[in-house]
């Protein structure tokens, strides 16, 4: 799709909602549950794609993807009325006779950039909570996900008008073209260079974004922790989707005194998860693959460090790394896992918090002081306690980062208010008029506004 075909694109859902059909909740409940049905059609497509692209097992991708998605959508199913319904707030006395509510109103034409990673869950999510929220959508997968992006094109095209929700194939000029456009949302997952790129695209039109990003996410293991169960925790939060996931255990910091026993630890769980070089994730690409593979000379290989070259695979690895090398300031995105010793705790966090801050945080702990000490004074996007990555399935929590790892977040009620404008609206009487505020001021009405007003 060019340029002009963008733009038209781009005008036939504006226009489209212009006519008001998306404000309508039955609408957006009936769109909601055809997409439901479009998606169990194509489960099977949709499953067999994501294994072409990123040799993901059909299993992990129901559970990381798919079935997060159908939840998505039975969670706005259950809410949608109480979400959308107008808000009525308290109207202070002084405003007597009125009465005071919030609406919350769709955007109009939202564009959703999503990436090749988790190229279902990141594409549908956002999608869900546009659509609960009444907006028109254009839809621009990565052209890096081929075969899945071929696949929801096909589902969209199949069920649903463009004029209501779209999808742009295309790269870095379709990208440029879109983020050109006036749209009145941009909701963007993906690298902080490109999201950089998207803002300031964006900002010529005084457009609103969300920025999903990245970085780097540590995890801490304290002396306290059980150290089998944050071992086999941190493996299946690192070296899922081969490393490739935006919240993944960048690297992990363990007490001095417990390193040891976590990579014995990792190493058990590696095994008993059955990662080999045979079963871990491909990378995405011949250039994801180079980077990666890169990581390997950043320091003493603790287990692992096999490459298959002409499969984009790379054995999942642990790491001791050097200091100022790339691995410990690139975000890695790959199944390598650097394991760097610590002495104390307190000195760690602030070391921690002057980096740029990450997308996701782990602490593996029995420390009531030490996860307190996490909770309030670390800053990071969002993270567990006691595990990996599964904050991003409660519905009920927000997601998102914060300054390098994005700004915005989504997910449930929070996805609603993103794609929504809150508009302020206070009803008055044209019956009862009081008149304090009008001139000319008097002695009497001062006194009257000063009660009211201090």
């Amino acid at each position: 799709m060019d340029t002009n075909q963008i733009e038209q694109l781009v005008k036939e859902q504006k226009i489209f909602f212009a006519t008001h059909a998306t404000y309508s909740l039955m609408f957006r409940k009936k769109m909601l549950e055809k997409l439901r049905t479009a998606l169990h059609e194509y489960e099977p497509q949709l499953l067999a794609a994501v294994y072409e692209d990123l040799n993901k097992p059909a299993s992990e991708t129901y559970m990381c993807e798919l079935g997060l998605i159908y939840q998505a959508i039975r969670y706005f199913e259950k809410n949608l009325d109480k979400l959308a319904a107008p808000e009525k707030v308290r109207t202070p006395l002084f405003l007597f006779k009125s009465k005071s509510e919030i609406m919350h109103d769709p955007y109009g034409s939202v564009l959703i950039v999503s990436p090749w990673n988790y190229p279902l869950l990141l594409t549908f999510q956002p999608l869900i909570e546009a659509m609960a929220a009444g907006n028109t959508i254009v839809l621009k997968p990565s052209d890096y996900s081929v075969h899945t992006t071929a696949v929801i094109k096909e589902l969209v095209e199949k069920n649903f008008p463009a004029s209501y929700i779209a999808l742009v194939e295309g790269g870095r000029e379709q990208n440029q073209a879109l983020f050109a456009q006036p749209f009145d949302y941009i909701f963007y997952t993906g690298s902080p260079a490109v999201g950089r790129i998207c803002m300031e695209a964006a900002a010529k039109n005084l457009v609103p974004v969300t920025l999903e990003l990245g970085g780097k996410s540590p995890a801490i293991v304290d002396e306290s922790a059980n150290i089998a169960m944050a071992a086999r925790r941190i493996v299946f939060g690192k070296f899922m989707n081969g490393g490739q996931t935006c919240v993944a255990c960048d690297h992990v910091y363990v007490h001095e005194s417990k390193v040891q026993d976590l990579v014995r630890q990792i190493i058990h769980q590696l095994n008993m998860q059955g990662f080999t070089i045979e079963t871990i994730g491909k990378m995405i690409n011949q250039k994801h693959y180079d980077q990666v593979a890169s990581y390997l000379n950043d320091g003493k290989i603790l287990w692992g460090g096999k490459c298959d070259p002409a499969k984009w695979k790379i054995e999942p690895t642990l790491i001791q790394p050097d200091e100022n090398t790339a691995i410990m300031e690139e975000e890695i995105f790959g199944p390598i896992l650097p394991v760097i010793p610590y002495e104390n705790f307190e000195d760690l966090c602030r070391k921690i918090a002057q980096k740029p801050h990450p997308l996701a945080f782990y602490l593996f702990s029995r420390n009531a002081e030490h996860i307190e000490y996490v909770k309030k004074y670390m800053p990071f996007g969002g993270g567990c306690i006691n595990n990996t990555l599964l904050h991003l399935s409660n519905e009920n929590v927000p997601f998102g980062g914060l300054q390098n790892s994005g700004m915005g977040h989504y997910h449930g009620k929070y996805g609603f208010e993103t794609f929504t404008h809150d508009k302020s609206v206070v009803s008055f009487s044209d019956r009862i008029d009081l008149p304090v505020m009008y001139r000319p001021y008097k002695k009497w009405k001062d006194t009257i506004i000063h009660l009211f007003l201090k």
